[in-house]
């Protein structure tokens, strides 16, 4: 199986050389590979979020390798990581972040709208992903004409148009009553299984977690567990 992510002795300190230096990464080992189903689980203050910044190319390790799909991240300047992060991740974020002016439709084709796709393209392309995740009959409703689990399913349509070699969810159902983070859940679910997504879910619920093939435990900016969880033959 490819390896999407392989990361070596990641350290991240903040405040370096100053009397207040905090060390939030300790040298911490990651490798996930291509179709993965993983959460990333910890408490408040663990180092998870660092660590997802990390692996979304938002932030850069103080020290250590990471490497996403083949290229060494922790070499490359500003603008580098802001194309790595519109090819190589999808993001999809607890508050939504879609464009309050911008309907459904224009919000998905974003991403390919900065990489230069031209309309036509970009436009098949979002029709597509929007009737993956049940949101054809939306494509003309601004933000706020959707509900929360509405929103969502528009980041997650979003997070796939250029087609990222992860998918990279922080609390993804946080902001949803339990049914619609259901039906949220539901969609990534089938992207794992039929699409073959790689996907990394951020969360702090064990509930959620459990949901996931693979489960890594952080705590203290060191990943204490490595563990199955209980989606085992999502591959199959």
């Amino acid at each position: 199986m490819r390896r999407i992510i392989s990361m070596r002795n990641i350290v991240k300190k903040y405040f370096i050389d100053q009397p207040n230096e905090l060390e939030i990464l300790h040298g911490l080992d990651l490798e996930i590979n291509e179709g993965e189903f993983t959460a990333i689980v910890g408490p408040s203050g663990s180092g998870k979020s660092t660590l997802m910044n990390i692996i979304g190319a938002l932030d850069k390790p103080t020290s250590g390798f990471y490497e996403l799909n083949g290229t060494d991240i922790s070499q490359l300047d500003d603008s580098e990581l802001s194309e790595i992060r519109n090819k190589e991740i999808g993001f999809v974020f607890q508050n939504f972040n879609l464009i309050s002016r911008t309907n459904a439709i224009e919000n998905v084709e974003l991403p390919m709208l900065y990489a230069g796709v031209g309309r036509k393209e970009r436009r098949k392309r979002a029709e597509e992903l929007l009737e993956l995740v049940g949101m054809s009959d939306r494509a003309d409703h601004n933000p706020n004409e959707l509900s929360g689990g509405q929103k969502q399913r528009i980041a997650i349509a979003r997070a796939l148009i250029n087609t990222p070699s992860i998918i990279l969810a922080d609390e993804p159902t946080g902001a949803l009553d339990s049914a619609t983070g259901r039906m949220v859940m539901d969609i990534f679910h089938k992207l794992h299984k039929e699409e073959k997504k790689t996907i990394i879910l951020i969360t702090h619920s064990p509930e959620l977690a459990s949901e996931t093939e693979r489960i890594l435990t952080i705590n203290d900016g060191n990943i204490v567990s490595d563990s199955k969880g209980g989606v085992t033959d999502a591959l199959s």
